[in-house]
Parts: structure tokens; C-alpha cells; sequence
């Protein structure tokens, strides 16, 4: 790699609060906060809004969505059909 055009590479701690989850990794992003870890060590740590703690598609809450009822209720709704011309 050539020197000096690289960003710095660190450890970093994400946190979703959400679903009190933190896990350390490495990146490039950087935080004026920090946390201590459980190794003893201080990082910087970055709060996301959602990981895959918290994600619907990774928990299995995901909702299923009745698209057979919308089709329904806008029948109801606005008739049928209408005469085709």
C-alpha cells in the first residue's frame, strides 16, 4: 500500500442501544467518545441506530404483510372493477 493516503484503521466498538449489543471490530470511523471494554481497554465507540441485534430480518419479528387483504379492503373500497372500455 503506498504510504500516507490511507485512512486510519482501528479498532472501534459499535453499539446499538436498542437491543444493548456492542461488538468490536475495525474500521476507518472515528468518535470523540469512547467506552471501555471488556479486555480492559478503551475505544471509540460508535452508537447505531440499528444492527443485527435489533434488525426485524435477523430477530425473526419480521412482520409478514397480508397483501391479500389490502387487495380486499381497496375492492371494498373503490368497487370491483370498473366496465373495461
Amino acid at each position: 500500500m503506498k504510504p500516507g493516503i490511507h485512512p486510519a484503521y482501528h479498532p472501534v466498538v459499535f453499539r446499538d442501544r436498542a437491543a444493548d449489543f456492542a461488538f468490536l471490530t475495525r474500521s476507518t470511523a472515528t468518535s470523540d467518545k469512547t467506552v471501555e471494554w471488556e479486555d480492559g481497554n478503551t475505544y471509540p465507540v460508535i452508537d447505531v441506530e440499528i444492527s443485527s441485534a435489533s434488525h426485524p430480518f435477523y430477530t425473526g419479528t419480521q412482520r409478514i404483510v397480508d397483501t391479500a387483504g389490502r387487495v380486499e379492503r381497496f375492492e371494498r373500497r373503490y368497487g370491483r372493477s370498473r366496465s373495461k372500455r
